[in-house]
């Protein structure tokens, strides 16, 4: 498995890996900190495509250890060109309704995190630590979920979305695409997309991306 970051969060997708005993083969990508060469001073660091292309040929299972939408989804792209199967990386100690759960590619549910039933989350999206998602409720692709986040049902959230660690969104609300909600915030009303809002209530500080 080869996780793109080598830093803070590719940090915490390695506790994933350790608590589902996958750690064996595991290396890390990072071009821009090109001195590093092992992290924990175990797991090698790999600075060039080249050779991720060829360790693909091996092992072409992928995981993304970064935060930020827009980010992930261009190493989403460079690396699917490289011939890589994007990977979700599930804690064990995440809690997944049984019943009517979809969960695409590539995803990062952390430790803690509770999904209930009849529950959608978009390729690429992290769901940090203790986060809770309710019934009927929609993530889209990309959408990064801050620690202790609480979604609660019948929500939508759009792609490429940023919610803040500790805020909460209120039943039936719909948050459009590439918006950024505070830490802290409590959604109580729909926002659209390319929006910031913070507070409680949230209230719109900027729009426009």
């Amino acid at each position: 498995m080869l996780i793109i970051g080598a830093k803070g969060f590719a940090k915490e997708v390695l506790e994933i890996l350790y608590q589902l005993n996958l750690t064996k083969n595991v290396y890390f990508f990072d071009d821009l900190n090109k001195d590093e060469q092992l992290l924990f001073n175990k797991y090698k660091i790999i600075h060039d495509l080249h050779e991720v292309e060829e360790l693909f040929t091996r092992d072409p299972n992928f995981t993304i250890g970064i935060g930020n939408p827009l980010l992930r989804k261009k190493m989403f792209d460079k690396f699917i060109q490289l011939n890589g199967n994007f990977t979700s990386t599930i804690s064990p100690l995440a809690q997944i309704g049984h019943f009517d759960v979809e969960i695409g590619k590539g995803c990062n549910i952390m430790t803690g995190s509770i999904i209930t039933n009849s529950v959608k989350i978009g390729q690429g999206s992290i769901l940090n630590i203790s986060c809770t998602v309710g019934h009927d409720t929609c993530v889209e692709d990309f959408v990064e979920i801050s620690p202790n986040v609480s979604i609660s049902g019948n929500c939508y959230i759009g792609s490429y979305t940023t919610i803040g660690t500790s805020a909460v969104i209120l039943p039936n609300v719909k948050i459009g695409k590439n918006v950024t909600v505070g830490a802290g915030a409590v959604v109580t009303k729909d926002l659209p997309d390319y929006c910031t809002a913070v507070g409680v209530p949230a209230k719109i500080i900027k729009y426009g991306s």
